[in-house]
C-alpha cells in the first residue's frame, strides 16, 4: 500500500508564495529532491499527481486543486480504506508554530485549520500523519508571536512571505524531506521521536 503525501495550499500564481501555501511550497520541494516525475493532472479529481518509489515503499504526491477549506474533497479516491488514512501524511501551515519549526503528529483533531479540517470530513477520520510547518513570527522567547483576531490571522496567512523568510523556508523544506523519508523508511512514531525534540 502506497503512502500518500499531500501538500495544502491554495492553486493558482496570486498564492504560489503566501504563508497559507506552505504544504505545496514543501511537496514541491520534496519532489524536485526525490527526482518525482513532473506532476499529471487528475481532473476528475481536482489534484495534481505524481507517484514514484523511495527506498521500497510507492511514494503518491498529490496537490489537491481546490481551495484549502475544501482540499479534503480530493483526497477520498487515494484514501479509500482506514489502514490507508494511516499512511497518509498531510503537509501544512500551522500558525501556532514559530517559523523556522515541524511537529509530526498523529490522530489529532484540526487545531482550527480549516484545510485539515476538510481532510477529516472527507476522510471520515483524524487517524493520519500531519507535518505541522511553523509560519508564525519568532517571538523573543522563541515562541510563536502570531496576529489576534480572525481577520489579522486570515491576511497573515493569505500575505506572501518575505525574502528573509523565504530563505528560512528552503532550510525548513529539507528538514521537511528528511521527515518525510523517516516517515516513509522508519514508520511514523521513530520519525515524531526523531523530529519532535526541542
Amino acid at each position: 500500500m502506497s503512502y500518500i503525501i499531500a501538500g495544502l495550499g491554495n492553486p493558482g500564481e496570486e498564492y504560489l508564495n503566501t504563508r497559507h501555501n506552505t504544504g505545496r511550497i514543501m511537496i514541491e520541494h520534496f519532489r524536485d529532491a526525490h527526482d518525482f516525475p513532473e506532476w499529471k493532472e487528475d481532473k476528475a479529481n481536482k489534484a495534481l499527481v505524481s507517484k514514484e518509489k523511495i527506498g521500497k515503499e510507492s511514494v503518491i504526491l498529490l496537490e489537491p486543486n481546490n481551495f484549502m477549506n475544501n482540499s479534503g474533497k480530493s483526497l477520498p479516491p487515494f484514501v479509500k480504506t482506514p489502514k490507508a488514512a494511516e499512511k497518509t501524511v498531510i503537509i501544512y501551515d500551522d500558525i501556532d508554530l514559530p517559523l523556522g519549526t515541524i511537529k509530526i503528529s498523529y490522530n489529532r483533531s484540526s487545531g482550527g485549520h480549516n484545510g485539515v479540517g476538510s481532510v477529516i470530513k472527507a476522510l471520515k477520520t483524524q487517524e493520519f500523519i500531519r507535518v505541522r510547518v511553523g509560519v508564525s513570527k519568532v517571538s523573543a522567547k522563541g515562541t510563536a508571536k502570531k496576529p489576534k483576531g480572525e481577520e489579522a490571522v486570515l491576511k497573515f496567512l493569505l500575505g506572501e512571505f518575505k525574502k528573509d523568510e523565504m530563505l528560512e523556508l528552503k532550510k525548513i523544506a529539507k528538514k521537511v524531506s528528511l521527515a518525510l523519508e523517516a516517515i516513509i523508511n522508519e514508520g511514523r512514531e521513530k520519525a515524531m521521536g526523531e523530529f519532535n525534540r526541542g
